[in-house]
């Protein structure tokens, strides 16, 4: 295939992190995404009844090459699970695999092609379309008069401390800051499911502590306090009491599909609270090879470089501007 006409060219050498990825964004089975490209890379994005948004960002960083010849950000419309259906035809376990990925195809489509094996070449095409709406912005505005940021940091083998650029940016002025181990959240969203309803977050600076709350056919309290449980709670920074609830199903949503190595490699999940009562929620995906040639730094630690950045956003049921969301 020529690259003469395409917008994007690249090749990446871990096709099942970038699997895992975008798996963490495919909470159910019938899910339609947008691909938006640019110079900095590919953002994935996916909407459920304009009161849940994910992204994945796939820095060009993590690519081995990275081509973008076209003006503005090209986005185009495509189905989630035949994305990563394709993608998983290219993985093969115990060894990297090199898939060159390619858009727009004659009929605008979105190639890929397999480019390191010597005895047969994978290539599959993907329809794509012009998306339908245009994705929400989801503004994390400070809710107080003072702006805070802050630096993520983690215990596990990635540091978070080191996530830089637009999210960066995006997070400075939250007021209400979690960080949790992910498979701890993951838990708590997963035993909240049994009172059926929905779950009210709550996060005060005295004791500081963090609780989730859910009613329906039953109730369920969980806490994590933060001087009890600091090796569950990482970090912590409230100034004042919030409480937000929010539906069942799209907090499930921000964990249901974490992958493995995230709770494996004891990653950190960061949840904060903005304007308006948004709550986001982060996760970090290694995208870097299985093999022994990885980007690791003086003191041992995996490049940000070789990170997926993953985050959602769910609006609370009180959400001012909500206006008879289905």
């Amino acid at each position: 295939m020529s690259s003469q006409g395409s917008d994007l060219v690249c090749q990446i050498d871990n096709v099942q992190g970038m699997v895992d990825a975008l798996t963490a964004v495919r909470w159910k089975r019938q899910q339609d995404a947008v691909l938006e490209v640019s110079e900095h890379g590919i953002v994935l994005i996916v909407e459920e009844s304009r009161c849940l948004q994910a992204k994945v960002y796939l820095q060009r960083e993590l690519f081995i090459q990275y081509e973008f010849s076209a003006r503005g950000r090209p986005r185009f419309g495509l189905s989630l699970g035949l994305f990563v259906d394709c993608l998983n035809t290219f993985s093969v376990p115990g060894r990297s695999n090199i898939i060159e990925i390619r858009y727009p195809g004659p009929d605008m489509q979105l190639l890929l092609k397999s480019v390191d094996s010597m005895d047969a070449c994978i290539y599959a095409e993907i329809r794509t379309r012009i998306p339908e709406t245009i994705s929400l912005d989801y503004y994390f505005e400070p809710a107080g008069s003072t702006p805070l940021s802050f630096t993520v940091k983690v215990t596990g083998s990635s540091p978070l401390g080191t996530l830089e650029g637009s999210l960066d940016r995006s997070l400075q002025g939250s007021v209400d800051i979690v960080d949790v181990h992910s498979a701890a959240l993951k838990e708590a969203i997963d035993d909240l499911e049994w009172p059926g309803s929905g779950v009210q977050i709550m996060v005060e600076p005295v004791p500081p502590s963090v609780t989730f709350r859910g009613d329906g056919h039953g109730d369920l309290q969980i806490d994590f306090m933060y001087y009890v449980n600091t090796d569950l709670l990482i970090a912590f920074q409230c100034d004042r009491k919030v409480s937000h609830r929010y539906k069942y199903k799209f907090l499930r949503a921000t964990t249901s599909n974490i992958p493995s190595s995230v709770i494996r490699d004891n990653r950190g999940s960061k949840l904060s609270i903005g304007r308006g009562g948004i709550l986001k929620v982060q996760h970090l995906v290694s995208v870097a090879r299985s093999s022994t040639i990885q980007h690791i730094d003086s003191a041992g630690f995996q490049q940000p470089s070789r990170i997926a950045y993953i985050e959602f956003f769910v609006k609370p049921e009180e959400y001012e501007g909500t206006q008879n969301d289905s």
